[in-house]
């Protein structure tokens, strides 16, 4: 088959910038003030979601994917006209039902009168390179602050923002509650969202406006012990408990889905903690079942007095208007099926926030 870009160049995607962008751009190390970057942190040669060291305890499947950056964000001001990334990547791949811009790729919010705005993706070429420039070009050059999202589902070794020569540079505005701390599975993760904003947890937070940390790790969320160890000891002003895909049976979810709820809770006896199901409308009979041992956990923990409960059906999580175009394979969201999410936990969290 013909080669598509030369037909259309739209679709074209150079993996670095002509030398006469390059020489009107400066470039800044992020992990410098005064930007700010949240949901990950650098640990040796690679930015992670949680200690390696830690992750390694839990499970080969945590530890591997602890490295990818889902929820990474880097924040800042400046009155740029462009801004531009070179990215150092560890593998350039993917699977069927995820683009590469969601795989790899990154993406650009600008605030404009308190409200987030998308204003592009940073968009990895196709072959096997590991690393990448791109460059997002603005409508003006009014002063702005800016979150550019991280890749959902590989590894950062390096970035480095680009901006115009001459712009300013600023600190971006102070979050004022700890993080909202989300655990689950690869939908968790951001599987399969065409781009990092489009996660479920990144729309919520462009409302919102609050930090977050994405615990989802592909196919490796099961409560283990050691996991629970860990979630017990970070500050979070909201705690997000879905893991029902993962669990290998529905016996073993309702052997741990109390039992890690409880032990959270005895850590932290006032955190709002949220109980979800998988987000699926048409369920099986297994399904059901596991939806039923989740609620169980709710209504034993209102039981017990729990005032901080809330629990959420993974059936009202698809916009009932957009509900056959939702998910992508029948398990994991579209950004349709991202939007519904989001839609159903935005009113829920704000609650939460108004009244602690």
């Amino acid at each position: 088959m013909k080669d598509i870009t030369r037909i259309d160049e739209n679709l074209k995607v150079e993996h670095m910038l002509p030398e006469n962008v390059k020489s009107g751009l400066d470039f800044f190390d992020p992990e410098e003030k005064p930007f700010e970057i949240n949901g990950v942190f650098r640990e040796g040669d690679k930015f992670v979601r949680m200690p390696r060291d830690i992750a390694q305890t839990v499970s080969e499947g945590v530890h591997h994917l602890v490295t990818c950056t889902a929820g990474g964000r880097i924040r800042f001001k400046t009155n740029s006209p462009s801004i531009a990334i070179r990215a150092s990547i560890p593998w350039h791949g993917g699977f069927s039902h995820m683009p590469l811009t969601g795989l790899m790729g990154f993406d650009l919010y600008m605030t404009d009168n308190g409200i987030h705005r998308y204003a592009g993706t940073f968009t990895p070429p196709s072959s096997g390179i590991k690393g990448y420039e791109s460059i997002v070009n603005l409508p003006n050059s009014e002063m702005r602050e800016f979150t550019l999202n991280f890749p959902l589902y590989n590894g950062v070794f390096d970035i480095m923002i680009g901006l115009c020569k001459g712009s300013a540079l600023e600190a971006p505005s102070k979050f004022s509650e700890p993080p909202i701390v989300y655990y689950g599975s690869s939908i968790t993760q951001g599987g399969c969202a065409s781009r990092p904003g489009n996660s479920y947890q990144a729309i919520i937070h462009r409302e919102i406006n609050t930090d977050y940390i994405n615990l989802g790790f592909s196919g490796s969320c099961k409560a283990e012990d050691t996991m629970i160890d860990y979630l017990c000891s970070m500050d979070m002003s909201i705690f997000v408990y879905d893991y029902d895909h993962n669990a290998p049976t529905a016996e073993y979810l309702e052997s741990t889905h109390f039992k890690g709820y409880s032990r959270i809770r005895e850590a932290h006896p006032a955190l709002p903690i949220i109980l979800m199901t998988r987000p699926k409308y048409y369920l099986c009979e297994d399904e059901i079942r596991r939806n039923e041992i989740v609620r169980a956990t709710y209504q034993r923990a209102i039981e017990n007095g729990d005032k901080a409960i809330y629990f959420v059906d993974g059936r009202e999580l698809l916009d009932e208007n957009m509900r056959e175009i939702s998910l992508v394979d029948n398990c994991h969201p579209a950004d349709a099926g991202f939007y519904g999410m989001a839609k159903r936990l935005i009113p829920l969290i704000k609650e939460i926030l108004k009244n602690k």
